[in-house]
């Protein structure tokens, strides 16, 4: 970790924060002077190269393992980040997430209960945290996708587990009323990260990246992008999902 921040510097909490969307997130905001708390699952080599690229550019960072949908460790990575950064927290990005692709009719229970696990109950863990915890003029920016719109036959199980995610961030923006808190989703649609690419072949890539007017796959730094605007300057944006697909409809 880097020397410690100034007491006016926001902290931001990213679970996912590794490696993909995360990462990138994570880097975005820490070039925004953000402190930021990268959160991993399990590879810890990943972690640390992650902070290692914030702090080898001049940003502020430390790494923290905690399973997102174990209420234990999540409460002790907001702690973490309070005693490193200055006492709060003003940022979480949820983009911890884990797919499981087959038609329904296929999908093992076992992969649809590892996908409501991370990314249903994880979602509801972190945010119950973010939602005590976070400081005035704060913003909680969870991750939904856009293939709740485009329904792809394969994704049921996933998209379902999405679904529940909008859900939580539409009523948990309204449940804040008052604490000056945004609460919003960022809704990705391909995106060229190891998650996305995971089991495609090349013809089926490059079918998905000829959808969008713009005629190519999402990077990772397109979505952090959005991330970096509902953490900073978009506090007038609260209780939506951005749909972050180039035009995809």
């Amino acid at each position: 970790m880097s020397e410690q921040p100034s007491a006016a510097r926001r902290v931001a909490i990213v679970t996912g924060g590794s490696r993909g969307i995360g990462r990138e997130s994570a880097e975005r905001l820490a070039a925004d002077g953000h402190a930021v708390v990268v959160n991993y699952a399990g590879n810890r080599t990943e972690a640390e190269a992650a902070v290692a690229a914030i702090t080898d550019a001049g940003g502020t960072a430390m790494e923290f393992r905690a399973d997102v949908a174990d209420e234990v460790a999540v409460s002790a990575l907001f702690d973490a980040a309070e005693e490193a950064f200055g006492g709060g927290v003003d940022v979480l990005v949820h983009a911890a997430g884990v797919m499981s692709l087959a038609p329904l009719v296929e999908t093992e229970l076992d992969a649809l209960d590892r996908m409501h696990r991370t990314n249903i109950r994880g979602t509801f863990v972190v945010d119950q945290q973010a939602a005590r915890r976070l400081r005035s003029g704060g913003a909680i920016i969870n991750f939904s996708s856009s293939v709740l719109g485009l329904s792809f036959p394969g994704y049921t199980a996933y998209a379902a587990s999405k679904g529940a995610v909008e859900a939580m961030t539409l009523i948990l923006a309204r449940e804040l009323r008052g604490r000056d808190i945004t609460v919003n989703a960022v809704a990705p649609g391909p995106t060229a990260t190891a998650l996305f690419l995971d089991g495609k072949d090349e013809e089926t890539v490059s079918k998905l990246a000829a959808q969008a007017p713009l005629e190519r796959l999402a990077r990772p730094e397109d979505i952090a992008e959005v991330v970096s605007f509902l953490a900073g300057p978009g506090r007038w944006v609260n209780g939506q999902v951005l749909r972050a697909n180039g035009g995809i409809v």
